[in-house]
């Protein structure tokens, strides 16, 4: 199974591939898609959506495993958070990939087993799970390899298949 895990965001995006075959971890292309600050907010749009594109053409994955933001202060940036998920979404839509949605507590006990895990010890955690020599930069990279890792883990779960 090929999940690809989104961080979303608008100025930006961190993407992460993993191949999750008989338990075991594969990394592949993992990387961020930046937007300007000066560009306007619908061009900023307009280019996640054209690199996401070239993203998933060139990856073919499976399964997008996304995370559901969650905002307690700033509502302008939740709601051009949201808008770039909106995109983010609409574009896996139309290459015909199933996405599924996680909350970071549910990444964070993937993860690491624990659903009150620090930054630093998902990252770690990811670092170990995929074989990696160091944490990727910027952190929305590592956060989007976390969420294909929650991706894997919950996809592969016996339990979605059972109640089919």
């Amino acid at each position: 199974m090929r999940i690809i895990g989104i961080d979303p965001g608008y100025a930006i995006v961190g993407y992460g591939v993993v191949d999750y075959v008989s338990g075991k971890f594969r990394t592949g292309d993992y990387g961020a898609i930046k937007t300007a600050p000066t560009d306007s907010f619908d061009r900023r749009l307009e280019e996640i959506y054209t690199d996401l594109s070239t993203v998933l053409d060139e990856t073919k994955p499976e399964i997008m495993a996304l995370e559901k933001i969650f905002f307690t202060t700033n509502q302008k940036t939740a709601i051009d958070v949201a808008q770039a998920r909106g995109v983010i979404i609409l574009t896996a839509r139309t290459k015909n990939i199933r996405i599924a949605e996680y909350t970071p507590l549910q990444v964070k006990q993937a993860v690491t087993g624990y659903g009150k895990a620090t930054k630093k010890q998902i990252q770690e955690m990811t670092v170990r799970i995929l074989s990696l020599d160091a944490v990727p930069k910027p952190d929305d990279v590592a956060d989007a390899l976390a969420i294909a890792i929650c991706g894997a883990h919950s996809n592969n779960s016996l339990i979605p298949r059972l109640n089919k």
